[in-house]
């Protein structure tokens, strides 16, 4: 987790029980879920796209050129 020590997690994690309390953690846990499986969806989609196109032949031009 980069250079984050185990005191700076600790400290982080009290912060959002303090602003969020406790029965909001598991609803804020499922939104950021959700946006990262639709980044991850995405992020795949696009991949797939990139690939798609760069399998494809290209198309003669010449003849197009007349």
């Amino acid at each position: 987790m980069g250079n984050l020590g185990a005191t700076e997690i600790i400290l982080i994690i009290v912060a959002i029980l303090i602003l969020f309390g406790g029965k909001k953690i598991p609803e804020l846990m499922r939104g950021v879920g959700q946006g990262m499986r639709e980044f991850q969806n995405a992020k795949n989609n696009v991949r797939s796209e990139i690939e798609k196109g760069m399998q494809e032949k290209p198309q003669d031009k010449s003849t197009d050129a007349k």
